[in-house]
Formats: structure tokens, C-alpha cells, sequence
């Protein structure tokens, strides 16, 4: 059974950095295109970043510039970099993975204020 675990998530000013986790177990992560979105409150579900197996990125508007996914296969974990944090990137931040079936983590909270 496959799980992902994020970890990372947490309080930061305007302005400030994060890096999330995401740690896969169960499966062949390698082959899986790996995915982060968010969810704020009040807010439908949202596609921050992806990244295909062979490395492929794409990226939602608003991270382009500010935010890097990146994977390593070797420890199947992948992240979320995020820079110039804005209090409207305040969210549940939930990773997720897919090939022929998904699996989602629990989701981690990152919280932007003064």
C-alpha cells in the first residue's frame, strides 16, 4: 500500500522560505509523476507544480519564478521549494503522486503572516 508523507510546512513571514517534503513508500516512486497542490480555506483545490519521471516540470502561475519542485528517485522524496512567500500562499499544502492509481498525503500547513 502506498503512502506519502509530507513534512516541512509551517509558520513564516512575508517575504520568507519554505521547503516541503514529500516522502513515498510502498511503490516504485521513480515511475510515478509527482504533484503538489494546496488548499486554502474557502478555496477549491489547486495545482502548484508537477513533476513527470523524466523531469519535466510545470508550474501554476502563481509559482512560476517563486517555487521549485524537484524529486530524488534514489530516496523517493520529493519537494517544494518556495521563496517570496506571500500571505495569499497561505494554504494546506497536499502532495500527491500518479500512474495507474494515486495516492495523496495527508496534507502539511504553511501559514504566511506578519
Amino acid at each position: 500500500q502506498g503512502q506519502l508523507v509530507e513534512s516541512g510546512g509551517g509558520s513564516v513571514q512575508p517575504g520568507g522560505s519554505l521547503t516541503l517534503s514529500c516522502d513515498a513508500s510502498g511503490f516504485t516512486f521513480s515511475i510515478y509523476t509527482a504533484r503538489w497542490y494546496r488548499q486554502a480555506p474557502g478555496k477549491q483545490r489547486e495545482l502548484v507544480a508537477q513533476m513527470a519521471p523524466a523531469g519535466t516540470t510545470k508550474y501554476a502561475d502563481f509559482a512560476t519564478g517563486r517555487f521549485t519542485i524537484s524529486r530524488d528517485n534514489a530516496k523517493s522524496t520529493f519537494y517544494l521549494q518556495m521563496s517570496g512567500l506571500r500571505a495569499d500562499d497561505t494554504a494546506v499544502y497536499l502532495c500527491s503522486v500518479d500512474f495507474y492509481v494515486s495516492y495523496w498525503g495527508q496534507g502539511t500547513q504553511v501559514t504566511v503572516s506578519s
